[in-house]
């Protein structure tokens, strides 16, 4: 698993998730800068995502929708405050309604994301900031502190992918 530190901090209202891939940093960028591979891993494996608009770009916004096995759906959106390829991203992340507006009475979580490149890959530190204690407890609740290492474990397996391509030569028709 490249999980390898997940830091909770009641105090300060962050968490801290650091990961370690095998993998150079550009390659790594590109599970955020791609919507397809960003749809294959952020989110439980229970909820796949569907990206519906990508723009990384200062300013700019991420729609996407996660759904349960029920089909239903549950939709959010980032908006893009910094950016810095491939080093660092950083986002408010949360949920919104059918028409793209903030669902009310649900919370607003900033995402600070910093890559940094190590002995033959790259580390991942993801930082969490939540508004409140109340926005703390309720994905305390919703079980979200043990869904973000799910997620991003996922990513392990689109690296694995990327290395294998780039390692398996052409087939000769």
């Amino acid at each position: 698993m490249t999980v390898i530190g997940v830091e909770k901090d009641f105090d300060n209202l962050s968490l801290i998730l650091t990961a370690e891939f095998d993998a150079p940093i550009e390659r790594v960028w590109e599970l955020w800068a791609d919507p397809r591979q960003l749809e294959r891993w952020w989110g439980p494996p229970t909820h796949p995502s569907t990206v519906e608009k990508h723009d990384l770009t200062v300013g700019g916004e991420v729609t996407y929708f996660m759904t349960d096995q029920d089909g239903e759906k549950s939709r959010g959106r980032w908006q893009v405050r910094s950016v810095n390829p491939p080093r660092s991203l950083e986002i408010t992340d949360g949920f919104v309604d059918q028409d793209g507006l903030p669902s009310p009475g649900t919370p607003i979580t900033e995402v600070q994301v910093r890559l940094t490149e190590r002995d033959e890959g790259t580390r991942m530190e993801l930082r969490f900031l939540f508004e409140s204690p109340e926005h703390w407890e309720l994905l305390e609740r919703w079980g979200a502190f043990g869904v973000f290492p799910q997620s991003v474990s996922q990513m392990d397996v689109l690296l694995a992918e990327g290395a294998e391509a780039e390692t398996t030569p052409p087939r000769s028709l």
